[in-house]
């Protein structure tokens, strides 16, 4: 535990989105919206235009941004880039994956709490051998 990262605490950690424009626009009018000196912004929308490879550039940005501490991403997105998603393993910045208005929740598909499931099960395993 003494190798953990340590977990910027300054004013300045954004939450990074990637999702549908509704949700964006949502967020954007809740005040999480950021646009830098260089014009980069901390989100992403995606539309019917929208690549997977702009999607993958999207996430890889976010997650090796300094000023990130969340990544809210749609679930039917994270699912374009599955591999990507399960894949990451560090703690900051937070993978979240949330509904959209037109694709509901679904937790068989989300990373976090298969992840959880698994350490449970694994736990539970490992107390009944004591």
């Amino acid at each position: 535990m003494a190798n953990r990262p340590p977990i910027k605490t300054s004013n300045s950690a954004l939450i990074a989105m990637i999702a549908d424009e509704d949700t964006i626009t949502g967020f954007l009018l809740a005040g999480v919206g950021n646009v830098d000196l260089r014009r980069k912004t901390n989100y992403l929308i995606v539309d019917s235009k929208t690549t997977v490879k702009q999607i993958e550039d999207a996430f890889k940005e976010f997650t090796t941004r300094e000023d990130v501490a969340i990544v809210l991403i749609s679930q039917y997105i994270a699912n374009m880039i599955r591999f990507l998603v399960d894949s990451y393993n560090k703690p900051i910045p937070a993978i979240l994956e949330i509904p959209s208005k037109d694709h509901p929740y679904d937790p068989a598909h989300d990373s976090v709490l298969s992840r959880v499931k698994y350490l449970f099960s694994t736990e539970s395993v490992a107390s009944g051998r004591r």
